[in-house]
């Protein structure tokens, strides 16, 4: 998708997702055969649930329909939350991920799988899991530091409201 495309169709979707409380995080377009496939990533501090996304959808649909902002071919318009292993970019991403299990890889080329404990502006502080029976350990890691990050799934991981009962 042309970087001409990606802003005018940001420019045209962010107000209609912000309404809907949630954040824009990806637009992507590809081709599906014959068709394009035009992708639409939200999230919110709460997640986004289905509904929501049905609802943007609708909306999205409609504000496409009256402008020509993905031409006249014809297009499958996808609406969706990041998923559970979503990549961590932004800082409200690892705010969102507090509590989470982590991947994270570093410039040096290290990689660590820690729990996200607490977020500021300069970085993360972690609780890096014991091996072999040893008591969990704390680790502070910048921003400027990190790689690429990405929330780890967790089968057997308890739910907060589990925790609090």
């Amino acid at each position: 998708m042309s970087t001409t495309q990606s802003e005018r169709l940001r420019g045209l979707l962010e107000p209609l997702v912000s309404a809907a409380d949630l954040d824009l995080e990806e637009i992507e377009v590809s081709r599906a055969g014959r068709r394009r496939v035009l992708r639409i990533v939200v999230d919110s501090d709460e997640g986004a649930t289905l509904d929501a996304c049905a609802e943007l959808s609708r909306a999205i649909s409609e504000k496409l329909d009256e402008t020509d902002a993905m031409g006249e071919d014809e297009y499958v318009l996808e609406v969706s939350s990041p998923g559970a292993d979503r990549p961590l970019s932004e800082h409200r991403h690892y705010v969102r991920a507090i509590g989470r299990l982590a991947l994270l890889q570093l410039h040096d080329g290290d990689e660590l799988v820690a729990r996200i404990l607490t977020v500021d502006d300069e970085g993360l502080d972690l609780e890096v899991p014991g091996v072999k029976g040893r008591k969990p350990t704390a680790r502070r890691i910048a921003f400027a530091e990190i790689a690429k990050a990405r929330v780890e799934l967790e089968f057997n991981r308890k739910d907060k409201k589990e925790e609090e009962a």
